[in-house]
């Protein structure tokens, strides 16, 4: 998810400041989910999927490699 997330952000050129006031979430927990060391709910989930113009299971799904 941490980089489904942060490919989302930059895809829509948003820096974690600007997600972060839009879901109303803390800077530094957006950076957090981005770098793996936080698990957002499910409704944490939902608020960044919209935020960033996409859906829970494409922010949910593992990455390939």
């Amino acid at each position: 998810m941490a980089q489904n997330v942060k490919a989302a952000r930059k895809e829509l050129d948003l820096s974690q400041e600007a997600l972060a006031l839009e879901t109303e979430i803390d800077r530094t927990y957006i950076s957090g989910i981005e770098r793996g060391l936080r698990n957002p709910s499910l409704t944490l989930i939902v608020k960044l999927a919209t935020a960033l113009k996409t859906t829970p299971a494409a922010l949910l799904n593992p990455q390939k490699d």
